[in-house]
């Protein structure tokens, strides 16, 4: 019971409903235009569920072999920093991940485009596998983007773009200049998640020469931008609310500022790193939160 704990916690739980908040917007947008089915919904959250999965055991596996993760990292202890999992077993682990997630994502195609969409099967396939190393290739390797300040861009195409508008083509088969807005805000919202865990993380990065946006800007620079990409992910979802307005219920979403605006204020104000750990949980819930009620707005 110990040993599945560690698994579990390895998994990090608390990271999972903002992998899936796209997935949410963009069924609610396929439901209103007539096209959602449930299959492809929960295939659709199982398949994202699994890459975020594999994403953080090879984030632990990758930080944990180069010894990012040691005693002067903030964050909650990861597995292998502690000793409860061996890097062999990670890697194993992974390797298990991977084809769970290879398999997964080859269901989510097929029921989504069956023979009829030959194309679209191909260029999905090929984006499954581009997720599958996205999400290895974060940490682990030489070449680890994350370690090149890369990390924000990753986020953003596959937690906003890829999220939002690849998930509403599964249903629609097309796409629909509806999904764009959203699908930017979102990802600048996941992205700012990750700056918020690289504010945190400044000191132990530099020290295992982890470059990452904000090792890169400096930590005053990172507030600002930080602040920034929240702004702007505010002002874009408040765009989409008043072009597609039909009922105020569209704009019920608009509560999520007051938390988030909150939240900017005490990111610039910070000089204790210790203190934004709480912060990441009230973002990443800000962005899920963000995605159900436009999403349930528009449809109301």
């Amino acid at each position: 019971m110990k040993n599945i704990s560690i698994w579990i916690s390895t998994m990090r739980l608390r990271t999972l409903p903002l992998s899936i908040s796209g997935i949410i917007l963009a069924s609610c947008f396929a439901e209103y235009n007539g096209c959602f089915d449930w299959l492809i919904f929960t295939l659709a959250i199982l398949t994202t569920l699994s890459f975020q999965i594999l994403s953080n055991l090879a984030n632990d596996y990758g930080d944990g072999i180069k010894g990012t993760d040691n005693n002067d990292r903030i964050g909650p202890e990861r597995a292998i920093q502690t000793g409860k999992i061996s890097p062999e077993d990670m890697f194993n682990a992974i390797k298990v991940n991977v084809l769970i997630s290879i398999g997964l994502a080859f269901f989510l195609i097929f029921s989504a485009f069956g023979v009829k969409h030959f194309f679209l099967t191909v260029v999905f396939f090929l984006l499954g596998i581009a997720s599958v190393a996205a999400a290895i290739r974060y940490t682990v390797g030489n070449g680890a983007y994350g370690y090149k300040g890369l990390g924000d861009v990753y986020v953003f195409v596959f937690f906003g773009l890829v999220s939002v508008i690849g998930c509403y083509i599964l249903y629609a088969k097309t796409i629909d200049h509806v999904v764009f807005l959203p699908a930017i805000a979102i990802g600048l919202l996941s992205a700012a998640v990750l700056n918020l865990n690289n504010m945190r993380d400044i000191e132990s990065d530099k020290k295992s020469n982890k470059i990452t946006l904000v090792v890169k800007m400096g930590i005053d620079n990172a507030k600002v931008y930080h602040a920034a990409i929240i702004s702007l992910a505010i002002v874009l979802s408040g765009l989409f609310g008043i072009l597609y307005f039909t009922s105020f219920y569209n704009l019920m979403f608009i509560v999520v500022y007051i938390p988030l605006i909150i939240h900017i204020k005490k990111v610039l104000k910070n000089t204790d790193a210790k203190l934004l750990d709480p912060e990441l949980k009230k973002v990443a819930l800000s962005t899920v939160l963000l995605a159900v009620l436009m999403g349930i707005g528009h449809l109301l």
